[in-house]
């Protein structure tokens, strides 16, 4: 199975208790091989901020599930290294929830292909629609079309 499903099968099982029973926002899930080892990412976040503890109690109450969830490993081909932590200050924007959240904050796109010559564009984010966002570089207004986009996330300014 290739582990963008198996990053999505995971998103869907603990959703529900990540978000209405701990009450922190699931970010991200990634499934990812480093080396000889699999990861099994899960970012949370919350509007207080996240903590240790608040990755260990996420930790610890989804690992059991998990495990009893793919007991017969029919979703995950072997052992993986479960780390769950806060997104970060450049966290990426998937959901449309995140990007009517962070309208009006500095973000990075990336794209499949070059537009105009980029693949890269820094600036703020101005409006979301579901088949395109808008953003603001240099003054200008660009929209760049949903599915022409690899990656957005939040930039940091200095």
């Amino acid at each position: 199975m290739h582990s963008a499903s198996i990053a999505d099968r995971v998103t869907a099982f603990i959703q529900p208790v990540v978000e209405d029973e701990l009450g922190f926002e699931l970010v991200d899930v990634e499934y990812v091989k480093e080396g000889a080892d699999w990861y099994l990412r899960i970012y949370i976040d919350h509007p207080e901020g996240i903590d240790l503890n608040a990755c260990e109690r996420v930790s610890r109450r989804i690992d059991p599930l998990l495990d009893e969830y793919d007991r017969d490993n029919a979703l995950f081909p072997g052992s993986y290294i479960l780390e769950v932590s806060s997104p970060g200050l450049t966290r990426p924007l998937k959901k449309e929830r995140d990007f009517i959240k962070y309208q009006g904050r500095l973000v990075t796109v990336k794209t499949y292909a070059p537009i105009g010559g980029q693949k890269e564009f820094n600036g703020i984010l101005r409006d979301y629609r579901p088949a395109e966002i808008e953003i603001e570089v240099n003054g200008e207004r660009m929209v760049i079309p949903k599915d022409r986009i690899s990656l957005v996330h939040l930039a940091v300014e200095f």
